[in-house]
């Protein structure tokens, strides 16, 4: 492989998490081992006093919560890491959905307080789908939460995958002292209100050592031996190949406010997540180790910086070294681009770079050409497949409150539903304007951006439909007939695609069962 060394000091991976469990504290933390940045932020009581360094817009800062996918890229210990912070909440899952097509393994946070939530087994789900290897790091030792036994039993009921302790705690909550590290066998040590450090660790070469009762208590030492013989009955060691393939995730416990228990899972992450992958295509297989490059668009970004009206798509590298203005086949659009000012990011602050590698994720700069899920390549014609948009599950018509503002508001619309926080359809025989989103808080976003970034002021009116399909079939005529007689639930995508909106489950099995020459998607990856 021509680019073997670069290739295998990369590793690219998403945090992911219910909202709240701590994801982007932990994200800073790894920044901070990174030396990637000075101080973290203090994500408190949902109010951000000094910002998260990767929530970086001004409506993420006013809630305290993440909205959109923060890239970043850092070293730490000679390996190059890409990491994604993705939005927790479930409202916008779907930016969380195509981020998941853009790593090679995920780190997955979860609460002690409240264990498995709705939106983590969401996640997991996507997941499962791609048999991503997976991380667990269960957050907030610190406080008093569930039995560590009973919560790795809800885990592995719950996300239907088989857990592989690689720390265990001693107690929680106010009486929380520590972890011991299975593998490296030694104990670090917890003092509330302080940040972990290299003088915590104490080396238990043996548990039966006099030297544990001296640190953690007669007590809390007995108990430690009892459960460390228990789970070294139990697991045994942890078999690389298992985690690989994504059948087991190996599990750490700490603090991430805290810096605790964060540096072990990133020493071990290191070591055993996978480098970047090959990946499919509608054609065949792209290998990362090929000599010429390939990337795809799996995220658009409008307004990054708000002084400049940029537009940036991120692209994952998926084989071949991509090199600064050098042309490259826009394979949907099957015309030949160049970037002269590509970049890497460290969450706001970007560095313009004249090469990147498998793995490596970059912003170009963009006009409009790019829509997600576009391919990029040195002249061969394929798609990677697997990044699907998903129907939405709310809809509203978008009303002008400005007409004055007009061109305005079409462009921001445009702009942002490129973006995919949302999708655009237009009605048949009129130009009603349906923005179809998966929860409301996405139409806040829309909102407050086209207002701030555009200066269009708007408001949605509720429509009573319940899902949107994509429609294909053999038959032209059969299709037209149906969008012509179905014409207040008919609508067309951004790509001029037919969609079928649907009031009720009942009015959709009605329909599909009465047009048997029509397919009904509940994807648009069929399109692309």
């Amino acid at each position: 492989m021509k680019y073997e060394k670069e290739i295998n000091r990369r590793k690219t991976f998403a945090i992911i998490s219910h909202p709240d469990a701590g994801k982007t504290t932990l994200t800073e933390k790894f920044l901070l081992f990174g030396g990637a940045i000075q101080t973290a932020g203090a994500v408190k009581s949902n109010k951000i006093k000094k910002h998260a360094t990767s929530d970086f817009m001004e409506i993420e800062r006013q809630r305290g919560i993440s909205v959109a996918t923060s890239v970043m890229s850092f070293e730490y210990k000679g390996i190059l890491i890409n990491l994604l912070d993705t939005p927790g909440h479930k409202d916008f899952a779907e930016d969380t959905y195509r981020t998941l097509t853009a790593v090679d393994s995920v780190i997955l946070v979860i609460d002690s307080v409240n264990g498995v939530e709705p939106q983590t087994r969401r996640l997991m789900e996507v997941c499962r789908m791609r048999m991503t290897p997976v991380i667990v790091f269960i957050n907030k030792m610190d406080r008093d939460g569930k039995n560590r036994f009973e919560l790795l039993e809800e885990i592995e009921n719950e996300l239907k995958i088989s857990l592989h302790p690689m720390t265990w705690p001693i107690n929680s909550g106010k009486e929380f002292k520590g972890v011991y590290n299975l593998h490296e066998k030694n104990l670090r040590l917890f003092t509330a209100s302080t940040k972990a450090n290299d003088d915590d660790v104490v080396d238990i070469a043996d548990l039966a050592s006099p030297v544990l009762q001296a640190k953690i208590g007669d007590r809390d030492a007995a108990t430690l031996r009892e459960d460390v013989e228990l789970i070294d009955g139990v697991y045994g060691p942890l078999n690389p190949a298992e985690y690989l393939s994504g059948h087991i995730a190996p599990v750490f416990f700490g603090s991430a406010v805290n810096n605790f228990g964060v540096k072990e899972m990133l020493d071990t992450f290191i070591q055993i997540a996978p480098v970047p992958r090959d990946r499919e295509t509608n054609v065949r297989k792209v290998e990362a180790g090929e000599d010429k490059f390939s990337g795809f668009i799996f995220k658009i970004h409008a307004n990054l910086d708000p002084k400049h009206r940029d537009r940036i798509a991120f692209m994952r590298v998926c084989s071949g070294r991509f090199e600064r203005n050098k042309y490259y086949k826009h394979v949907r659009l099957d015309k030949d681009v160049r970037f002269t000012n590509p970049y890497s990011f460290l969450a706001r602050s970007k560095d313009i770079i004249d090469d990147a590698y498998p793995g490596d994720v970059v912003g170009l700069f963009d006009t409009g050409n790019f829509k997600i899920g576009d391919t990029l390549t040195e002249g061969e014609k394929f798609f990677f497949t697997g990044i699907p948009t998903f129907s939405p599950e709310i809809f509203k018509e978008l009303v002008n409150k400005d007409p004055m503002k007009t061109k305005q508001l079409e462009k921001g619309i445009q702009q942002l539903t490129d973006e995919g926080v949302a999708q655009l359809f237009t009605q048949f025989g009129g130009n009603k304007k349906i923005i179809g989103c998966v929860g409301d808080l996405q139409f806040e976003v829309i909102q407050y951006r086209l207002l701030q970034e555009y200066g269009a002021a708007c408001e949605f009116r509720t429509l009573p439909f319940y899902k949107a399909c994509w429609l294909t079939s053999t038959d032209k005529n059969k299709l037209n007939d149906f969008l012509r007689y179905k014409q207040q639930n008919a609508a067309e995508d951004k790509d001029g695609a037919p969609v079928y909106l649907a009031q009720s489950e009942w009015f959709l099995n009605t329909e599909i069962n009465n047009n048997p020459d029509i397919t009904f998607h509940f994807t648009n990856e069929v399109n692309k």
